[in-house]
């Protein structure tokens, strides 16, 4: 039962109580002291973004990219500086979101559509760890927990968890706008109408995808507003195609002539890395989607939901520095999209809640994905499902402004070579410190991240017995999430 019905319930007890000459007590009802204090369940706002880096974002130190939106909503709520994906591709983060789990617990640990070890054809020394590609239909999600308390369910976007009888719709959202296999927006005119999409109608020619989402949002909200619910708003952006609204582009293309910026490349093993955000392109897409996250917001205030409304925002890994474009810069971070270093899986997040999340505060105490699915329950005043997120912590008190308490090491398994030049590996973050084990060449570096956040200086000689102490809890945490292992590639060719 909704906290908004059970104040109906009361206020109809009450005023029987009041028309028998009854006190409330004498009837046995159990009030507050007064009825206005039962507080109605939030609803949630969950804003994804798909490849959007940690500093692609004028509130984390972009310069070139402009994100009114966004930053608005930072500097509302609370910024989190060391937030985490799960995994540095996509569907694995997608996945450990709605279930609370680590991807090497499901076996999801790729993109899903990536090649099986079987279909293998890179000269690589080893084979890619087995992946399941789709999302287990038994693990209860996210979405499935919140509908189970009343709350309406709606998806709008990219999905990329598994195709027919694993969409949105199979998982516990009431409603899906676009959520289908694909990874990126690739039927039709991909980011203009007419889509392609079996699961989002058509728009009037030239139609942009991010508004769209944002307007189907919307609707949701409007249709939904007596109700708590959860409108889950995963955007294709920005991810590939590279493909912009034209005033936007050519705003950009302006911008970096007068800024003087031209492109500058950097090195990471055989990759190229870009050293500078300034590509026209990229810079459209990242501020459509930031008006697009507009939209949402002022319905919000039009509808006077804004105040019992926990707003998150996300990305779902690095931006995408080293391949495909190379279309943005992760600087200070090192690499991007597909690696196991900080650029690759630290996110730009925040979160507001208002009265409850200090406006405009700001949190470097590490969190991960899999933290959101025991948040948002204890948020709506749910029971927790720890068999379910037992790879999740709360971070609610670090909304609430209380002093963190050290958490658990974090953990990340990508037993696969990343399209983007990454290798297998894992890794484990400790208080301020992190070690990467990659299996490719059984090598093991160790980074103080808060001396060194660009992860330049490798102390694990220096360290030996830290970088042992991490190395073992890796290996257990490996050995107890029966994680898949790259084996031995035979048909290698030195």
């Amino acid at each position: 039962m909704s906290a908004g019905v059970k104040l109906l319930i009361t206020i109809f007890l009450l005023s029987l109580a009041s028309l028998s000459g009854l006190s409330a007590q004498d009837q046995g009802i159990h009030v507050s002291s007064t009825a206005s204090q039962v507080a109605p369940q939030p609803n949630f706002v969950f804003i994804l973004v798909d490849d959007l880096g940690w500093t692609d974002l004028s509130s984390f130190g972009s310069s070139f990219y402009e994100t009114p939106n966004v930053d608005s909503l930072a500097s509302s709520g609370m910024k989190f500086t060391s937030a985490y994906a799960a995994c540095p591709v996509c569907s694995p983060t997608r996945a450990s979101i709605l279930s609370g789990k680590y991807p090497a617990r499901l076996d999801t640990t790729d993109y899903f559509g990536a090649a099986q070890p079987g279909n293998w054809k890179r000269n690589t020394p080893l084979l890619p760890a087995p992946y399941v590609s789709r999302f287990p239909l038994e693990e209860v999600t996210l979405a499935e927990a919140l509908k189970s308390a009343g709350y309406s369910t709606f998806f709008a976007g990219k999905w990329h968890l598994g195709g027919e009888g694993y969409f949105p719709e199979d998982q516990g959202f009431d409603i899906n706008k676009g959520g289908i296999q694909r990874g990126g927006p690739y039927g039709g005119d991909k980011y203009f109408s007419p889509y392609g999409n079996p699961r989002l109608e058509d728009g009037p020619q030239g139609e942009h995808l991010p508004a769209r989402l944002a307007s189907e949002t919307v609707q949701f909200i409007e249709a939904n507003q007596e109700k708590p619910f959860l409108a889950y708003l995963s955007f294709y952006s920005v991810h590939t195609p590279l493909i912009g609204r034209e005033d936007l582009v050519d705003k950009y293309r302006k911008k970096k002539e007068a800024q003087g910026l031209t492109a500058e490349w950097g090195k990471d093993g055989v990759r190229k890395v870009r050293l500078v955000q300034e590509h026209a392109v990229y810079a459209a897409m990242v501020e459509a989607m930031d008006s697009a996250v507009g939209d949402v917001l002022v319905a919000l205030d039009r509808l006077e939901l804004a105040d019992n409304t926990v707003v998150i925002f996300m990305s779902d890994n690095g931006g995408l520095s080293t391949s495909e474009g190379h279309p943005t810069s992760n600087l200070p971070l090192r690499a991007g999209k597909g690696w196991l270093y900080e650029g690759g899986i630290r996110e730009p997040m925040m979160v507001r809640w208002p009265g409850v999340a200090r406006a405009g505060g700001e949190c470097a105490e590490p969190v991960t994905s899999t933290d959101f699915y025991p948040t948002i329950l204890e948020m709506a005043g749910l029971p927790q499902r720890p068999k379910q997120h037992m790879d999740g912590q709360s971070f609610l008190p670090l909304l609430k402004g209380a002093k963190a308490k050290r958490r658990d090491p974090i953990f990340w398994h990508y037993p696969h070579y990343g399209n983007q030049g990454g290798q297998p590996g894992a890794a484990v973050r400790v208080g301020d410190y992190k070690l990467i084990e990659f299996f490719h060449g059984n090598k093991v570096e160790l980074y103080n991240l808060v001396d060194d956040i660009g992860e330049q200086n490798n102390l694990a000689e220096e360290e030996p017995e830290r970088a042992a102490r991490m190395l073992k809890t890796l290996h257990e945490w490996l050995e107890q999430t029966d994680a898949k292992m790259p084996q031995a590639n035979p048909h290698f060719k030195r």
